[in-house]
């Protein structure tokens, strides 16, 4: 394993074990803000609306292409999570948080089985049948690709697939 890898998998779980070191490392990365983020009240109840799931947790199917961990400033690409598949097929490419425990549960970040659970007993109207999934750990020259590329093609997909509300869950 590349040692830079080896090296951000060891703060990862550093970090993990005694928190209170966190804040050095938060600190180091200085937030990205706008005035533009659009803020969408809900125009249905939840009972009756599609929901997805977007992941920055590194999330993908085993087959699809790992998220890269080479690259300093991240990977601002997205993988398709398809529902119908089995959650066995899911993995995790992420070296920037431990995500020993979501290895063991997948749920823990991405929690579609919970919002099967949901459609189920009717709290939600429909699952959607596709989710997506980022590496949340995308910095510098990636971040205009994000915003101006892959987000706006999530975003595309999202409405084409008529969903009405995003659970967004962080790694």
């Amino acid at each position: 394993m590349e040692f830079r890898r080896l090296k951000n998998r060891l703060i990862a779980k550093v970090i993990t074990r005694f928190p209170s070191l966190a804040k050095g490392v938060i600190e180091s990365y200085a937030p990205w803000e706008s005035e533009d983020v659009p803020w969408t009240p809900m125009r249905k109840p939840l009972a009756e609306a599609t929901i997805a799931v977007v992941t920055t947790s590194g999330v993908h199917h085993r087959d699809q292409k790992p998220f890269d961990m080479k690259d300093h400033d991240g990977d601002p690409e997205y993988r398709v999570i398809d529902r119908t598949r089995p959650l066995d097929t899911l993995m995790i490419t992420h070296d920037y948080y431990d995500h020993k425990d979501a290895d063991c549960d997948i749920n823990i970040v991405f929690p579609v089985e919970r919002l099967r659970e949901f459609e189920r007993e009717g709290l939600i109207g429909r699952l959607a049948d596709r989710h997506y999934s980022f590496m949340g750990h995308i910095t510098g020259r990636h971040i205009p690709t994000l915003i101006s590329e892959t987000a706006p093609q999530v975003a595309g997909m999202l409405r084409k697939d008529k969903v009405d509300a995003v659970l967004l869950t962080p790694g």
